[in-house]
């Protein structure tokens, strides 16, 4: 990283430019030491390049340092501005430092002090910089293990949440696919007397059924074939924390019954074991089927519905919170962003009004899954309406029942339809500039024209 920060040096007196910046290559090798002579050469940079130190005159012809200042303060908040002048007063000095320099050096520069506020400067931006990433890495986390979104049924999910927290009771989580049970579960636990101890969690039918008992209440050395040692299952491991119960409506009658006992109880027995053991775990379940159903038809236990459903929580399907959307998919862009090592995309507002009125069957966890093509597919540093439609329409892509056509040609409508997407999208970022076009999409500049001729697409149409 350390080749892509610059030291910038602005000053009228090329000669004395030139020499300092030599003088600060000599000493900070890492860095990109350039020099300008006017502001308006000093905003060019500061607009594209990540600067750590602005080293600055004040008195120059057009725009001054105190201009500079200013508009560094903008474009760069953290960039920090070292004025050096030849015209040196207290009164010069103090001003310099209200308009938000860093310090305050005259001419001719006496070379020990010059680099004591230099190394200072750099240090600083350093700190701070590994603050923001540390603050980023922070923001991620939280944005994957929080619940999101501001509108009055999440207002009102937090309320309830908070008071079931209060309690020891079992609670039962109700909602469809992917609106986010898990995570109220843990904050549930999170702002319980309990969330110093772990909360365990299984996902109930990802477990076959046999193992699911042993996995739960553990078993003891020689209860079954391959059983040759005792294993402590997850109830005891729960002890004195939360144990989540994902999707507890695909458990089988026999695991119902044991479970009910332990609920009952607060006592489990280990499979193949005699003796039975005490703990103190609070259960949380979630399902997103209709357990009433399931209790008519005779494959769950009214009892065991009833020890579950102390407490209910409902959380809601994302078609009643679409106005969150927005919040949830700047989240989601730096979460996804983090988890591959990018620097944050720009997200065109038509997006964020696109997805908000979209349709999302999967709720959040489909909502998530969209961003993450989103940035895989992104040609560029911003996410336009265009990707989106492309995504949308390969995604919708379905030939009408008894009208299938060939393999190679439904391909190719996929094909040219990302083809099209994507280079409309390049020539938008590049303002139709077909040889810059090229180079950032790695493609020949014949290639290219060949493509746009093909499609019929203008470069023309973009320049403006």
């Amino acid at each position: 990283m350390q080749e892509r920060i610059s030291i910038l040096i602005v000053d009228d007196e090329e000669d004395f430019a030139r020499g300092l910046s030599r003088m600060l290559s000599a000493q900070y090798p890492g860095y990109n030491c350039r020099y300008v002579t006017t502001v308006s050469e000093a905003m060019e940079e500061l607009r594209y390049k990540d600067v750590a130190l602005v080293i600055s005159d004040l008195r120059m012809p057009e725009q001054d340092g105190w201009d500079l200042l200013q508009q560094v303060k903008v474009i760069q908040p953290e960039t920090n501005v070292v004025v050096i002048t030849a015209y040196g007063s207290i009164e010069s000095a103090v001003q310099a430092l209200k308009y938000g320099a860093y310090d305050f050096l005259t001419k001719p520069v006496e070379e020990e002090r010059f680099f004591s506020v230099v190394d200072k400067v750099l240090e600083r931006y350093h700190l701070l910089a590994e603050n923001r990433r540390l603050r980023r890495r922070t923001d991620c986390h939280e944005a994957a293990n929080e619940l999101i979104g501001q509108s009055p049924v999440m207002q009102k999910l937090r309320h309830s949440l908070e008071k079931v927290a209060t309690t020891d009771y079992t609670v039962l989580i109700r909602g469809e696919s992917g609106t986010g049970k898990e995570l109220a579960a843990r904050m549930i636990h999170n702002l319980s007397e309990r969330s110093k101890r772990e909360m365990v969690t299984v996902n109930c039918p990802a477990i076959p059924g046999e193992l699911l008992e042993s996995e739960l209440f553990g078993h003891v050395r020689g209860a079954f074939t391959g059983a040759d040692r005792n294993h402590q299952g997850l109830f005891e491991r729960a002890d004195k924390g939360t144990l989540l119960l994902d999707e507890i409506g695909d458990i089988s009658s026999t695991l119902q019954t044991k479970l009910l006992r332990m609920l009952q109880e607060q006592e489990i027995r280990p499979v193949g074991s005699n003796r039975s053991v005490k703990v103190d775990v609070r259960v949380v379940a979630t399902t997103n089927q209709e357990l009433e159903s399931k209790i008519s038809q005779g494959t769950f236990r009214e009892d065991l519905f009833y020890r579950l459903n102390v407490l209910q929580v409902v959380v809601p399907p994302l078609r009643e919170r679409k106005e969150d959307i927005p919040l949830l998919v700047d989240a989601f862009l730096r979460q996804v962003c983090h988890e591959m090592g990018l620097p944050e995309l720009r997200i065109d507002p038509s997006v964020l009004s696109y997805l908000s009125t979209r349709e999302w069957s999967g709720n959040v966890r489909e909502l998530l899954n969209f961003v993450r093509r989103l940035v895989v597919f992104c040609p560029g540093e911003e996410i336009g309406l265009s990707l989106v439609h492309f995504l949308d329409s390969s995604e919708q892509f379905q030939p009408e029942k008894g009208a299938i056509v060939p393999y190679k040609e439904a391909k190719s409508r996929v094909v040219d339809e990302f083809t099209r997407t994507y280079v409309q999208e390049l020539l938008r970022q590049t303002k139709g500039n077909i040889s810059e076009a090229a180079q950032l999409s790695g493609l020949e500049r014949v290639s290219l024209q060949k493509i746009l001729r093909r499609l019929n697409i203008q470069a023309e149409e973009w320049k403006s």
